[in-house]
C-alpha cells in the first residue's frame, strides 16, 4: 500500500495541475518549458543559499518553498509528457541516497574513510553504471566557473592528475600572469586570462580552501569595505584622487582591525 502524501504536498501537486491545465490553467505557466523554467530553478536556488548566508530563518522557509515549486514544476511536466511524476523523483534520490549510505542503510563496514572519499566512491560507481567514459563525465555545465574549475580539477586529482603541494601550483600563476601579460589579442588574452584564474582555483584548493566560498567573502569584504569609504568621504568620493581614496581604504582596514580586537578584549 502506497504511503499517503501529506495535506501541504498534495496541495502544492493539485496547484501545480490546475495550472498547467490547457483549459482552466494560468497561461504563463502552460506555456513554460524545461529550458525556460531551468533559469528560475538556479536563480530560487541561489536566493536559498542567500537566506541561509544572512541566517534569516523566515526567509529561508519561502525560499525553499519556491525550490520546491520548481521541482514541482518540472516534475509536472515531465508527468504530462508520460516522463516520470513527482513521486518517482522522490523514489529516485531516495534509492540513490540510501545506495550512497551502505553504512548507514545496509550492512557495508564504514572502514573509517572519510565522507568524501565514501560518496565520491559511490558516485563514480552511479557514473560508470550509466556509461561514463571519462573521469569528466557529469560535471554540470551551468556551475558557476569558479565552482565547476574545482569540481573539474578534483576529478582530475583522483586519477593521479595534480600538482603535488600549493608552492608547486603557485608558480603556475606566475606562468599564466605572464603568458597574459605578453598577449597580443583579444581572443588570446581571454584565454590567458581563463588560464590564470583557473590555475589560481588550483591554489587554492591544493590549501584546502573552497574557491567559490573564499571569492564570496572576498566580494563580502570588499563591498563592506567600499560601502565604508562611501560613508567617510560623505558624498565625495569620485571626486577624490586615487591616493586620497587609498587613505579612505586604510582607514577603514584600521577601523575594522580595531573593532575586531576590542571584540576579542
Amino acid at each position: 500500500m502506497e504511503p499517503e502524501l501529506s495535506p501541504n504536498l498534495s496541495r502544492l501537486l493539485g496547484i501545480m495541475a490546475r495550472l498547467r491545465d490547457p483549459e482552466r490553467g494560468c497561461e504563463w505557466d502552460c506555456a513554460q518549458t524545461f529550458a525556460t523554467i531551468a533559469p528560475y530553478t538556479i536563480e530560487e536556488a541561489y536566493e536559498v543559499d542567500d537566506a541561509v548566508a544572512r541566517g534569516d530563518m523566515d526567509a529561508l522557509k519561502e525560499e525553499l518553498g519556491d525550490l520546491l515549486l520548481q521541482v514541482v514544476f518540472h516534475a509536472r511536466m515531465a508527468e504530462e509528457l508520460g516522463l516520470f511524476a513527482f513521486d518517482d523523483v522522490a523514489a529516485a534520490i531516495s534509492e540513490k541516497m540510501e545506495a550512497r549510505h551502505p553504512h548507514v542503510f545496509g550492512d557495508a563496514r564504514d572502514e573509517g574513510r572519510s565522507r568524501e572519499d565514501r560518496w565520491e566512491t559511490a558516485k563514480a560507481a552511479e557514473r560508470a553504471s550509466k556509461g561514463a567514459q571519462s573521469a569528466m563525465d557529469g560535471v554540470a555545465l551551468a556551475l558557476p566557473a569558479l565552482m565547476r574549475a574545482e569540481k573539474l580539477q578534483k576529478r582530475a586529482s583522483r586519477q593521479g592528475f595534480d600538482w603535488p603541494d600549493p608552492h608547486t601550483a603557485s608558480a603556475k600563476i606566475i606562468e599564466e600572469i605572464e603568458e597574459l601579460d605578453a598577449a597580443t589579442s583579444d581572443v588570446e588574452r581571454t584565454e590567458e586570462a581563463g588560464d590564470l584564474l583557473f590555475a589560481t582555483v588550483n591554489v587554492v584548493r591544493k590549501h584546502g580552501v573552497a574557491p567559490e566560498d573564499a571569492l564570496r567573502a572576498a566580494n563580502a569584504k570588499f563591498e563592506r569595505r567600499f560601502r565604508g569609504m562611501e560613508g567617510l568621504a560623505a558624498g565625495r568620493f569620485a571626486d577624490l584622487s586615487l591616493d586620497e581614496q587609498e587613505e579612505l581604504w586604510q582607514a577603514v582596514k584600521r577601523s575594522e582591525k580595531q573593532t575586531a580586537q576590542a571584540h576579542e578584549e
